[in-house]
């Protein structure tokens, strides 16, 4: 029998054929994958550069700011009412109620601002923040 088929071709030649166009297909729809991954990736970076989103470290500190100035307000609340309690009592001021201490962060020793906004009752700035935050949620 012969393997030759009406062509004079073998019929190995044609499948070897048919394999080098697939394969051929496969790597030009690699590259197109490439590129398709290559664009929108580019989409993606120019969206978040609208957007305008913060990094992770930035927003840690403006909670943590946050959380310091909560916490300062609670105590400031706490304070107000044990003064009006005070002068609804009899507006003389006894030795069984004392005020809650006034705690505050150590002082950074950097600047003069830093002693003059500790000096007007301001905490000093956390450490490694931005000066002004932007607002959380976008506003």
């Amino acid at each position: 029998m012969d393997e030759t088929g009406s062509g004079g071709r073998k019929r190995g030649g044609l499948f070897d054929d048919l394999a080098g166009v697939a394969g051929g297909a496969f790597s030009a729809l690699a590259g197109v994958r490439t590129e398709v991954e290559a664009a929108v990736r580019s989409q993606m970076d120019q969206m978040v550069q609208r957007l305008e989103l913060v990094k992770r470290e930035e927003l840690d500190a403006a909670m943590e700011l946050a959380r310091r100035a909560r916490e300062a307000q609670e105590a400031l609340e706490a304070r107000v009412a044990a003064l009006e309690a005070r002068l609804a009592g009899g507006g003389v001021p006894s030795a069984s109620v004392t005020e809650p201490p006034v705690t505050s962060p150590p002082a950074v020793e950097s600047g003069a601002s830093e002693t003059a906004a500790a000096a007007e009752g301001e905490p000093p700035p956390i450490e490694g923040t931005m000066k002004n935050p932007p607002p959380i949620g976008g506003g």
